[in-house]
């Protein structure tokens, strides 16, 4: 009798883990949803940024918005340092750190071992129309939005076939029309960013 009591125990214990697992995992390939005042920004519209992120050297820059407590952006920053390491000689890079709680700029660069700017822009998410993070907006030279969108189809960046924040700053490097047509490249998946 003890052992049937112990067996059930232990597979009762196997499904609720398992189930806890498909849960979750279910749960983060779902689209982030979409808030209620959310507005649309198209590309090609004018982002002014602060000027903390005014760099001066006619190159594009691209932000990598952030939230240190989503899992999908700690699982997303190993990726984005290969962007940066890949094109930093040819963009400006800066991290938008979207969270309530305290940061320090400092200790982020050096965690990430990233030498670019590091700030704390709520406002900015708005205006380049980001609700989730992590998210990557691609502004040109002229300051216009060319994209906003994610890294690739899987939350854990590894979708070679889908490097969507790659091939947007390629394309802008290379001259070539935004060639991105993948709805999932701009329908966001991640944490949602609190209101």
């Amino acid at each position: 009798m003890r052992k049937v009591f112990v067996a059930t125990w232990l597979i009762a214990l196997c499904v609720m883990l398992c189930g806890l697992f498909w849960y979750n995992e279910y749960r983060y390939n779902l689209p982030t949803p979409i808030p209620i005042h959310y507005k649309r920004i198209a590309n090609g519209r004018y982002i002014k940024l602060d000027k903390g992120l005014q760099f001066n050297n006619n190159k594009p820059t691209f932000l990598h918005f952030f939230n240190p407590d989503c899992p999908c952006s700690r699982f997303n920053i190993r990726h984005f340092k290969e962007i940066v390491e890949q094109y930093g000689n040819r963009a400006n890079f800066a991290i938008i750190v979207i969270s309530h709680q305290p940061f320090d700029a400092t200790a982020i660069q050096r965690k990430f071992e990233l030498n670019i700017p590091v700030i704390h822009n709520p406002a900015l998410a708005v205006l380049c129309g980001v609700y989730s993070t992590p998210q990557a907006v691609i502004i040109n030279s002229e300051g216009r939005l060319f994209y906003r969108g994610n890294y690739n189809r899987s939350r854990y960046c590894t979708d070679t076939q889908t490097a969507y924040a790659r091939q947007a700053i390629d394309d802008l490097l290379n001259k070539r029309a935004n060639s991105i047509t993948d709805f999932l490249a701009t329908t966001a998946y991640g944490c949602q960013l609190s209101e």
